[in-house]
């Protein structure tokens, strides 16, 4: 894809790659583009385990519509 992409949204635990290691090759990537992750373990034991980093833009699944939308505009909003 040719175009800027502000915001993309991954899973933290996946098949072959996980969620931090495709935030790294985005970065290098698209710089400008933010990464939210989900995942249905909490932001906090996440982070405890490493898996990501303190900061980083998380939903915890199930999550809902409208805060699936909130999380984007707080993102695109900076």
């Amino acid at each position: 894809y040719e175009g800027r992409i502000d915001v993309a949204l991954t899973d933290v635990i996946m098949p072959r790659m996980n969620g931090q290691q495709l935030a790294q090759r985005l970065a290098s990537a698209r710089p400008e583009t933010t990464v939210v992750f989900m995942s249905g373990y909490t932001d906090d034991a996440i982070v405890r385990h490493g898996i990501l980093r303190p900061g980083a833009q998380f939903l915890q699944k199930p999550f809902r519509l409208d805060a699936f939308l909130r999380k984007v505009r707080e993102v695109l909003d900076g």
